[in-house]
Order: C-alpha cells, then sequence, then structure tokens
C-alpha cells in the first residue's frame, strides 16, 4: 500500500504526464504535494520506485516512466487515503488479546525505526495495552515498529510501542519525531543548542542533525509490548 503523500506525488506525475507529455519537474511536484525541500520528493520517488509503481530512466533530464497505477488511482470514486505506510484492515497475526485491567488505545499505523515513513494521523483500530503503562490525566496511542534502527534499545521491527502524546522531550527520551512536516520516526531525542539530534540505537544508522524548528515532538515512549 502507498501512503497519502506517495499516492498524491503518483497522481501529480500521472496528470502531468497526461496532460504535457513530460512529467514535472522537482520543484513542481515540491510544490504540489507543499514540501519544503526536495529531499522529501527524492525519498518518495525512491518509495514509488522500490514498489513498483515507476521507472527512473538513466540519462535523461525528468526521466520518470509511470509503471503502473494502483486501483485507487484507476478507481477513485469514494477513495479516502489512509496515511501511513503498510496501511492494514485487519489485525496482524500476532493481534495483542483484550485482557483483564488491559486499555484500549487507538493504533496508530506504523512508526519507522529507521528511514522515516509518513506522519501520523489517523487510527486504524484499536490495541489493548495493560493499565499499568498508563499515565492517569494524559493522552496516550500505540504504534507498530518498522525498521531495526532502535534494536540496541530493545525495541525490534514489529514491537508495538505505547507513546504519551506531548511535544516536550528530554535529552535521551525515546520519542516520536515530526520532521519537517510531513515524517514520522522513532528515534533518541538530543538537543545541541539549536539543533536537535535523532540518534539511532543501532550503529547501521547515522544520527539526524536538525533545527529545531524542522522537528515536531509527538509523544514519548512509555511503554512496549512484544508478541512472540
Amino acid at each position: 500500500m502507498l501512503t497519502k503523500k506517495q499516492l498524491e506525488l503518483l497522481d501529480f506525475i500521472n496528470k502531468r504526464m497526461k496532460r504535457d507529455g513530460v512529467p514535472p519537474s522537482f520543484d513542481e511536484m515540491k510544490e504540489a504535494l507543499d514540501l519544503r525541500s526536495k529531499s522529501g520528493i527524492h525519498r518518495l520517488i525512491t518509495a514509488l520506485e522500490e514498489r513498483g509503481f515507476i521507472r527512473r530512466l538513466a540519462h535523461r533530464a525528468r526521466a520518470l516512466e509511470i509503471v503502473k497505477l494502483p486501483e485507487a488511482l484507476e478507481k477513485p470514486t469514494g477513495f479516502k487515503p489512509q496515511v501511513i505506510q503498510g496501511d492494514r484492515r485487519d489485525p496482524p497475526r500476532n493481534a495483542i488479546p483484550v485482557a483483564s485491567g488491559a486499555i484500549e488505545l487507538p493504533m496508530m499505523g506504523r512508526i519507522a525505526a529507521g528511514v522515516p515513513i509518513e506522519a501520523i494521523s489517523h487510527a486504524e483500530r484499536n490495541v489493548a495495552v495493560p493499565g499499568d503503562m498508563i499515565t492517569a490525566n494524559a493522552k496516550h496511542y500505540a504504534l507498530e515498529v518498522k525498521g531495526d534502527s532502535m534494536i540496541d534499545a530493545g525495541i525490534n521491527d514489529g514491537d508495538v510501542v505505547v507513546i504519551r502524546e506531548g511535544n516536550a522531550a528530554d535529552n535521551g527520551d525515546i520519542v516520536v519525531a515530526l520532521v519537517e512536516g510531513h515524517e514520522a520516526t522513532l528515534k533518541r531525542f538530543r538537543r545541541k543548542g539549536s539543533a536537535i539530534a535523532l540518534e539511532a540505537a543501532n550503529p547501521a544508522y547515522e544520527t539526524r542533525v536538525f533545527r529545531d524548528d524542522q522537528v515536531q515532538i509527538q509523544g514519548r515512549l512509555v511503554g512496549l509490548i512484544r508478541t512472540y
């Protein structure tokens, strides 16, 4: 499945190619999707190419070719795109059962513990979590982890993390960070003056550093659920 931004970009490219016969420029794509930088477009293009929807042609300017379109674009009537990568309408194979004393939280989809994915905004379903993970008078939500960048912190691909909503964090906290308004990732937070570092817990991934106005904290990790 495609994220909302991936689908929007594919739709924009398709319409422009039908109209003009050539793909739009990266600047035009950035403006159409209201992104701050072309790096976001590069990531979306790469994701569409990896999923087999487009092909980049070597040694040609604006060299993009649409290979296929998802059903959502071929039959758009009534379509409401999901925002989170890996949209799933059925529970995962290791679905967490409702237990005595458990509290149901909205499962907001997947969070990247690796390369950032699409911003979180829509609940897919509810998931039951132990009541002792929940702080009174605070809002919480759950996310399924995608990727291995936090494995040294004990967070594995497929784990469910429980997040307490909030826009503040202390150095060393593991947070859900919204990067440049459109990517969400799970990383360890470090503030260095006016810069924010998002650290992985896996030596295979580099620490990413941003201006403080490029990162919005959406919550802190307060619990983790793993099934076998």
